[in-house]
């Protein structure tokens, strides 16, 4: 159902972005109606030099609604100027389906083109 694209070049190096992304403990201090984050499991991804398979638990609160759901964020940390990727795949809550992917591409030293996609829909129609 909702889906959202967005592309931006931002003043930050595609490692810096790329860090602040893959910090799911600290979602609740910058990311608007997190309530709460918590890491279940962090593994190596096998066959990726730094890549990590994060399970997380996400509390979302907006007015009177409030869902906790999981997740699992696949994140492939690269070098030089190849992108840094998240994919982010649904594992259990309030939504019908949820896919969520982020790559960071440097753009010079000290900036970065950051590309965004959601595409989610909520079990119920109330939400």
């Amino acid at each position: 159902m909702p889906t959202h694209t967005e592309k931006r070049k931002m003043p930050y190096s595609a490692d810096q972005m790329f860090a602040l992304i893959a910090d799911v403990e600290a979602y609740a201090e910058f990311l608007p109606w997190c309530q709460a984050a918590r890491v279940r499991s962090r593994r190596s991804l096998e066959g990726v030099a730094g890549g990590e398979v994060i399970d997380a638990d996400m509390v979302i609160s907006f007015k009177v609604f409030r869902e906790r759901f999981a997740t699992r964020a696949t994140l492939r940390p690269a070098t030089g100027q190849n992108a840094r990727v998240i994919d982010v795949e649904y594992l259990d809550g309030p939504f019908r389906y949820l896919n969520n992917h982020w790559s960071f591409t440097p753009d010079g030293p000290d900036a970065c083109v950051v590309d965004f996609f959601v595409d989610f829909e909520f079990k119920s129609r109330t939400l």
